[in-house]
């Protein structure tokens, strides 16, 4: 029955907005009546949301009607073929303030080219922190300008209430293919005769699924709406964290959704722990614990770490035990030049609240397991691990986390960070458990930047922290008692469809003749960059052994800015592919990258100068209690559904509320 609805809807939909392709008035409202959240939409017993209405009167543009806005417009729940009772009936709750304002926004890039916004007035209502506690369909009818209706369809799952896992282990691989993991097994694992002798720990895992990351109302995503799917279990708009878009102007007061890491902590007490090699406030590790509709919020997303939604009151938050990653210029002084919440100093605010503040892997090393941590390493993202292993003196690039300008020479890993955050954790816990999400945040960044040796440096980096995280929890006594699911937020159009001679590449002076540099199918040879089995730049065995072979891999992606390219590794620091050269704002291949190579066209627009997301749906691997879970193709919602139901989270009413 589900299923013919969302046929249906779907079909209706389509109609309804085929004229707002690359914009939209609001995504998910193809009507003039909306409700967020919208059709379609699944929810955990007991998880507690908000709820946003709005109905548009377009002043002009094609949907103008000469109507003001519906101020007398109401709103009911009904369960399955139950009786619709108004929401402030069926929630206990009273009726909320009407709200007014305006916003514009363009038809299609004729509109915007002629500078000719549509101007839309609003009414609003929003029912804050409710939840639905029984399983089974509702139906949420929004009524407004005299009988026109907009119904949404949302599903309570019927999960049970039976905790079986103690403990969850979440890595993300950001923008981490299957191809991806396919290139970093060929450069750091030997092959005898189309043989690999070793395999990747991700290969080993028992399960493997695949997860479709699309956003709600595009088919791309980027990482706060794909973090807000995998950790509430709601689709969203890009760059919104925990919240369904509205068209209000405040970034903050989007109807919300409680994160998988807030329930856990609400519920059971158990505790959390975030880490990431991206500076803190990025995305994936904001979404949470933040909501707001602008991911660029990122003093107020430190706050949300320590404090929760401000001035909100839907849970007992008190700060995750461990939040380990990098962006100090959003903790240090301003006096300093830090670009704090409110002007705090919130090293100062998280020592207070009884952190251990540290600043450099030693620190971190030394650091008690008895006490709640905020490990900030370095200001902005972390360095990458082909950095802190091969070319070190690229670590002069990163600035130390306490604001004095001088190089953060002394960073920990994605392993070192992952295996004390787990000392913590499981020190701290006892018997409520915990959650850990552990981030590889920069497989995604090198990849935007077609930086492919440290985009693959940092994905066998993750493989290794899972490989050392597996270790450590046998040596705990806790692997049989914890989930650990390995998987990515969204992909890149990465591949690798040969090898380059970048010698014979070099040596030509026509970039024509340059591309029979290039080797395809038995041309193409073997990998020269894999592990000979010795100890070379790592505590593990499989990385890379020479990272600048002579015959390097054909690598890229498929939507790129102008660049020059010559497929060998980049020594003296991340990749700078594309530069601003003209006084307009166009990019243009950087004329200080990819010596020797060959001058190709980009396929984005000229204001971009790196590669973006792709479609491609992204894999699931999971070990542990609830395994079964995870296996087959999927949407990344789902992702949160099994996680909840392997913590036992739903509620029903008059339950652990």
């Amino acid at each position: 029955m589900r299923i013919s609805k969302s046929l249906a809807v779907g079909v209706a939909i389509v109609v309804g907005v085929s004229h707002a392709q690359t914009f939209q008035r609001l995504g998910t409202c193809p009507t003039l009546g909306c409700v967020f959240p919208p059709d379609q939409t699944d929810f955990l017993a007991g998880q507690y949301f908000d709820i946003r209405l709005e109905v548009h009167a377009p002043i002009n543009g094609s949907e103008a009607n000469g109507k003001q806005p519906d101020e007398k417009f109401t709103f009911t729940i009904a369960k399955e073929k139950g009786k619709a009772e108004p929401a402030t009936t069926y929630f206990s709750i009273a009726e909320p303030k009407l709200e007014r304002w305006n916003f514009s926004w363009y038809e299609d890039l004729f509109a915007k080219e002629a500078g000719k916004p549509s101007i839309v007035n609003v009414t609003s209502k929003a029912y804050r922190r409710v939840a639905l506690y029984e399983p089974g369909e509702y139906t949420a009818t929004l009524t407004y300008n005299n009988g026109s209706t907009t119904k949404a369809s949302w599903l309570v799952r019927d999960l049970q209430e039976v905790r079986k896992a103690k403990n969850i282990i979440m890595f993300i691989g950001d923008g981490m293919t299957t191809n991806m993991i396919t290139a970093a097994r060929l450069i750091a694992h030997k092959a005898i005769n189309g043989r690999y002798q070793t395999k990747m720990q991700m290969d080993q895992f028992p399960i493997l699924g695949h997860q479709m990351t699309h956003s709600i109302d595009s088919f791309i995503t980027d990482s706060a709406n794909s973090a807000t799917a995998l950790y509430t279990g709601h689709k969203s708009t890009v760059n919104c964290l925990g919240v369904y878009a509205d068209s209000s102007k405040d970034p903050f007061d989007d109807p919300k959704v409680e994160t998988i890491a807030e329930m856990f902590h609400r519920l059971t007490g158990g505790l959390v722990g975030i880490v990431s090699t991206a500076f803190i406030a990025d995305a994936t590790p904001a979404a949470l614990t933040a909501h707001t509709r602008d991911r660029g919020q990122y003093g107020a997303v430190v706050d949300s770490f320590l404090h929760g939604i401000t001035n909100y009151t839907w849970t007992n938050w008190t700060g995750p035990d461990v939040l380990f990653g990098g962006g100090a210029e959003q903790f240090y002084d301003p006096k300093l030049g830090g670009k704090t919440y409110l002007n705090k100093d919130y090293y100062s605010e998280f020592s207070k609240a009884g952190y251990q503040v540290l600043w450099n892997k030693t620190s971190l090393a030394k650091a008690s397991n008895d006490s709640r941590a905020l490990g900030i390493f370095t200001v902005s993202n972390m360095a990458k691990w082909l950095d802190r292993n091969v070319y070190k003196s690229n670590l002069n690039q990163s600035l130390s986390p306490s604001g004095d300008k001088t190089a953060a020479l002394d960073q920990p890993g994605l392993k070192d960070m992952t295996l004390k955050a787990i000392d913590i954790l499981a020190k701290r816990s006892g018997d409520k458990g915990f959650f850990l999400m552990s981030e590889a945040a920069s497989i995604d960044k090198m990849m935007h930047v077609l930086d492919y040796d440290r985009a693959l440096g940092e994905l066998l980096e993750l493989d290794d922290t899972i490989k050392a995280t597996i270790a450590k929890l046998k040596s705990l006594n806790k692997f049989k008692e914890t989930l650990i699911i390995v998987t990515a937020d969204h992909g890149h159009g990465f591949d690798v469809m040969g090898s380059v001679d970048t010698k014979y590449l070099a040596a030509q002076n026509v970039d024509r003749k340059k591309r029979d540099a290039v080797g395809t199918y038995q041309n193409s040879g073997l990998s020269q960059y894999a592990n000979t089995g010795n100890l070379t730049y790592s505590e593990g065995v499989h990385f890379p052994s020479n990272w600048d072979p002579r015959y390097t891999l054909f690598q890229g992606l498929m939507a790129d800015p102008d660049r020059r390219e010559n497929w060998s590794v980049h020594k003296d620091g991340p990749r700078v592919p594309a530069v601003n050269i003209t006084p307009s704002a166009d990019f243009y291949a950087n004329p200080k990258d990819g010596a020797g190579g060959i001058l190709l066209n980009g396929t984005l627009p000229v204001g971009d100068d790196q590669g973006v997301h792709s479609l491609t749906d992204v894999p699931v691997f999971a070990m542990g209690p609830c395994q079964e879970l995870f296996g087959g193709v999927y949407n990344s919602i789902d992702i949160f559904f099994s996680m909840a139901e392997c913590f036992g989270l739903a509620r029903g009413k008059g339950h652990g509320q």
